[in-house]
């Protein structure tokens, strides 16, 4: 039974911290933790839903004196926007000195006379601790399900390495020095990037959605080997099926790397699911439901919990934790079969053994809300442990653009409450 609003904060946290413990591995840095409450909690306002949210790591570049444009692609229309800013990663207190958002023409292009100054408790200029994060005041604009919009952020002092998230498969602007945030054209841009850097998130009122669903997983989420700017993820797919007839903000937390159980060596691809999921899954505005994807870079790098080899169960144990997490906010998961990977530098007989157990366990133990069967959509039916070639990007592990359309045509739009 899901336990009630009351109990939920302390639940939470419970599981958090007994993850972080079972689990292992510290934060990226200290105080960093992700045991300590969601920042992003939902809205009083409950027609509120995340629109648009990278998952943030460390490890990104210095910048002084810059304005950084990036762009951020609505999965659902809506009204009042809100920006997330996030310094949660960082080691030193980050000052921004302007924000705005504008509809985007082309490439750092805005709009004409669709640009919007953002601000923070009614301030232009604002300082983020370090490990914190803010949301801005709501933004009069609107924005379309499947519009892009760009938001600049102006940097006036040196920074630390970024709270970013370097796998954007979307370009970001890097200006010339100085406040460049009121900028309509581009000539003041002059470098290009594929990463988003401290911007976490934007928010609507949407009086048709019926809540926030996160797309949770790794670089098979992501959108690895989708081509740039195109929004052929699979949680994009999956969010032009449910703009239709069954709108809902779709979140995209996917982490290039990612674990389920341990933090990657390369920080910037992340600490472990079951650290990080309070944070990225059940901290955004509206959340109602989380389709979970993960675990197949636990088996091919046989990253057992405190370096040991991995079994089944450990990662079964790993879903487990999740589970509990996602109920005890009062949020529902959906369960996705590990993809076919045969071919792939990954594979192994012993790796496959482990995939085909934790896949039956997905299948059959109706410890998730619901399936979704994504080995099934886009197996080889010649050879069901390899990737059907139409559906290959080449890697035989991440599939091209028409697999990401088969795993979003795989999810029942009726799961999604």
């Amino acid at each position: 039974m899901l336990v009630t609003k009351r109990r939920t904060l302390r639940a939470l946290l419970a599981a958090t911290v007994a993850a972080a413990g079972l689990m292992g591995g510290a934060p990226f840095a200290e105080g960093h933790s992700d045991t300590s409450p969601p920042a992003r909690t939902q809205s009083p306002d409950a027609r509120r839903v995340m629109a648009w949210a990278p998952s943030m790591t460390i490890g990104g570049p210095n910048f002084h004196d810059q304005t950084i444009r990036m762009v951020a692609h609505s999965s659902v229309a809506g009204t009042a926007l809100r920006i997330h800013l996030s310094n949660l990663r960082s080691t030193i207190p980050l000052t921004v000195g302007a924000v705005s958002i504008a509809a985007q023409a082309d490439r750092a292009t805005a709009v004409a006379g669709s640009q919007r100054a953002a601000t923070f408790s009614h301030k232009r200029s604002v300082t983020i601790p370090a490990g914190a994060e803010l949301v801005s005041d709501p933004v009069p604009m609107s924005v379309k399900a499947g519009q892009n919009v760009l938001v600049s952020i102006y940097l006036p002092h040196a920074t630390s390495s970024a709270t970013w998230h370097s796998d954007a498969f979307d370009t970001s602007y890097l200006s010339v020095p100085g406040d460049h945030t009121a900028d309509a054209a581009d000539g003041n841009y002059i470098a290009a990037t594929t990463s988003w850097y401290y911007l976490s998130g934007l928010d609507v009122v949407s009086p048709d959605a019926r809540g926030t669903v996160v797309a949770f997983g790794d670089s098979i989420t992501d959108g690895y080997n989708t081509p740039a700017g195109a929004y052929h993820r699979w949680p994009d797919d999956l969010a032009r099926r449910l703009a239709g007839t069954h709108p809902m903000g779709v979140v995209d937390a996917g982490i290039g790397g990612n674990r389920v159980l341990t933090d990657v060596p390369n920080i910037w691809q992340g600490i472990s699911a079951t650290r990080r999921f309070a944070h990225d899954a059940l901290g955004q505005p509206g959340v109602r439901d989380v389709i979970l994807l993960e675990g197949i870079n636990d088996i091919g790098n046989n990253a057992g919990p405190g370096g040991a080899p991995l079994t089944a169960q450990d990662l079964i144990n790993g879903y487990r934790n999740l589970i509990q997490q996602a109920h005890a906010a009062d949020v529902r998961i959906i369960g996705g079969t590990l993809l076919p990977d045969k071919g792939a530098g990954y594979y192994s007989d012993s790796a496959e053994a482990i995939r085909q157990a934790v896949n039956t366990w997905i299948r059959t133990s109706g410890a998730f809300d619901g399936v979704v069967d994504f080995e099934k959509a886009v197996a080889d039916p010649a050879e069901p442990t390899a990737l059907n070639p139409a559906f290959d990007s080449g890697d035989h592990l991440h599939p091209n653009e028409a697999g990401m359309q088969a795993l979003a045509n795989a999810v029942d739009l009726s799961l999604l409450k």
